[in-house]
C-alpha cells in the first residue's frame, strides 16, 4: 500500500516539475524568453541572469540562465547558445538544459523587422532518487537497513531529452512583439522506466512600446511591458513600466493570474521592482518580487543580472531598443 501511495506522490511531483523557470527581467535580458534576440544589437553580447526563490521557506530554489551570442552579417543571421539550470534545495531535483540558437532578419519595411528563430536543445532531469528509503528496505526485527530493494518500480536518476522550440518578433527601433513556442517535440519527462509524461508545450506572448519623454532623446523615456504565459494548467501575465534615464532604469510590474485554476488563488501574486545601470559595455540589474498572496513570510524572489555587449552597439539603427 505504501508502495502504492509513493507512486501516486511521485507521479505527481514530477508533473509539478514541468513548468519552466520563468523570469521577472524579461526586459532586460530578453534572451530569456525569447531567442529572436539573438544577434539583434548585431554585435557580440553574453550574459548571466542568477534568480533565488522563497529563500525564506526550506523549500528554496536557484535557477540560473548563461548566453552568448554574435551577428553573422554575411549571413544575415544571428547564432548563439545558452544553458539554464534550475535546482531545489529540499527535493535536491536538478534540471539543466543547453541550447543552440539561429534567428533570421527579415527587413519587411524601413522601419518593421521580422525575426524568426530557431532553438535545438538536450535537456538534463535529476531527482537524486539515490537518497529514497523504500519499504522493503526496513528491516524492524533487526533495526537494520537494507542497501537493495525488490521493489518493481523503475527509476531513473537522470533522464536525457531533446527539445525543440521556435520564436519570432516584430519590431521597430522603438517597440517590439513576440511569440515563443517552446517544447514542439513535447519531450516524455518521466522518471519511470516505462512512464510517459510529456513536458507541456511553454507559450509566451510578449512585448514592449516606448515613449520619450523628450523629443529626439533616447536617455529619458517610458517603456510599457507584458508577458503573457501560459504551460499546461498554469498561466502568469505581467504587466508594468520602465523608465530609463540616462544610464539609469526603474521598473514596477505586477505578476498576476488571470485565469484560476484554484478558488483559493490570487489574481495578484507580486509585485516587482527593479533597478538598472548601464555603464559602457556592461549592463547591471536587480528586481526584488514582493509576495502579496497567504503563502507565508517566504523571503520573496531576488534576480541578480549582468550584460556584456563587446562592441556597446545598444543604440544600433533599426534594431529592438530595449534598455
Amino acid at each position: 500500500m505504501k508502495n502504492v501511495k509513493y507512486i501516486i506522490l511521485l507521479l505527481f511531483t514530477v508533473s509539478v516539475k514541468a513548468q519552466d523557470p520563468i523570469y521577472s527581467q524579461f526586459f532586460m535580458i530578453p534572451e530569456t524568453v525569447n531567442t529572436s534576440f539573438t544577434g539583434s544589437s548585431e554585435s557580440t553580447k553574453a550574459g548571466i541572469i542568477h534568480k533565488v526563490q522563497w529563500p525564506g521557506l526550506d523549500f528554496s530554489i536557484n535557477t540560473q540562465f548563461a548566453y552568448l551570442s554574435d551577428w553573422f552579417e554575411q549571413m544575415n543571421s544571428g547564432i548563439g547558445i545558452s544553458f539554464l539550470n534550475h535546482k531545489e534545495t529540499q527535493t535536491r531535483y536538478n534540471f539543466s538544459q543547453f541550447n543552440l540558437n539561429y534567428a533570421y532578419r527579415v527587413q519587411l519595411t524601413d522601419s518593421w523587422t521580422f525575426r524568426p528563430s530557431l532553438s535545438f536543445g538536450v535537456g538534463s532531469k535529476d531527482f537524486g532518487f539515490q537518497n529514497l528509503l523504500l519499504e522493503d528496505q526496513i528491516n524492524i526485527v533487526s533495526g537494520i537497513i537494507n542497501v537493495n530493494s525488490i521493489d518493481p518500480i523503475d527509476l531513473q536518476r537522470n533522464l536525457l531529452f531533446f527539445d525543440t522550440s521556435v520564436s519570432f518578433l516584430v519590431h521597430t527601433n522603438r517597440s517590439w512583439i513576440g511569440l515563443t513556442l517552446r517544447h514542439l517535440n513535447k519531450p516524455n519527462i518521466s522518471f519511470v522506466g516505462e512512464g510517459n509524461i510529456p513536458l507541456d508545450m511553454f507559450m509566451s506572448l510578449h512585448g514592449a512600446i516606448e515613449f520619450p519623454l523628450v523629443r529626439g532623446s533616447d536617455d529619458n523615456s517610458i517603456f510599457f511591458l507584458t508577458n503573457a504565459m501560459m504551460q499546461g494548467k498554469y498561466n502568469r501575465v505581467d504587466i508594468g513600466a520602465q523608465y530609463v534615464y540616462d544610464r539609469f532604469s526603474f521598473a514596477l510590474l505586477a505578476a498576476t493570474t488571470p485565469f484560476a485554476n484554484d478558488p483559493n488563488s490570487h489574481l495578484l501574486t507580486s509585485v516587482n521592482a527593479g533597478v538598472g545601470f548601464k555603464y559602457e559595455g556592461f549592463k547591471f540589474g536587480y528586481s526584488y518580487d514582493f509576495n502579496v498572496t497567504k503563502i507565508g513570510r517566504t523571503g520573496g524572489i531576488f534576480e541578480l543580472s549582468i550584460s556584456y555587449d563587446f562592441d556597446n552597439n545598444y543604440n544600433c539603427d533599426g534594431c529592438p531598443n530595449y534598455y
